[in-house]
């Protein structure tokens, strides 16, 4: 294994990080748990090749990850299995999907691609309907959705803009969703 870049403590890691971003957590990380990983990725897998991808995926997963580790949900080892546990359900879906022998890279390509924002013309097309369903509903039922569940805030907030009771909110709010919900999705 070649020098590993370390990086300062301080570099976007908080102070329950996982500490993967540095040489001597990585290192001990990699003695104490790689062998686990490994004969976990292998046993499920059956492929030594494959399962020594896996653990590299889960690895660097979780050094990018490092600073969104939360010891108050579990141990560094648990969350590393989590890890590679979703690395693992990911390429049996994949192996499961393509039987055939499939390399590492087209597995990679589509988790990247699973992971991916939709592109923009799928948000548009998104935007268009939701507008265009919007439309359908009395102004009043209308504000109370776009700004409770489009702009995410929450109902006591949107009460006091628009100088009503926060029961008239939820009221607006619940009967424009069972409104939409009898609407057509091609209204």
């Amino acid at each position: 294994m070649g020098t590993l870049r370390s990086l300062p403590d301080s570099a976007g890691c908080t102070p329950h990080c996982a500490r993967l971003c540095t040489e001597s957590g990585l290192a001990a990380v990699l003695a104490a748990d790689k062998a686990l990983l490994h004969w976990r990725a292998q046993s499920r897998l059956g492929d030594t090749g494959l399962a020594e991808h896996a653990v590299q995926e889960t690895l660097l997963r979780a050094w990018r990850a490092c600073a969104t580790y939360d010891p108050a949900r579990g141990s560094v080892r648990t969350w590393l299995l989590t890890i590679e546990r979703n690395i693992l359900t990911d390429i049996g879906r994949f192996r499961a999907a393509r039987p055939g022998d499939a390399s590492w890279d087209e597995i990679t390509e589509l988790a990247e691609w699973r992971c991916a924002r939709p592109d923009f013309t799928e948000s548009l097309a998104d935007g268009l309907l939701v507008d265009e369903l919007l439309a359908h509903l009395p102004p009043p039922q209308r504000d109370a959705v776009v700004q409770v569940i489009l702009c995410d805030r929450a109902y006591q907030d949107v009460a006091a803009d628009l100088g009503v009771p926060v029961g008239t909110v939820k009221t607006r709010v619940h009967y424009a969703l069972r409104s939409l919900r009898r609407l057509p999705i091609s209204a």
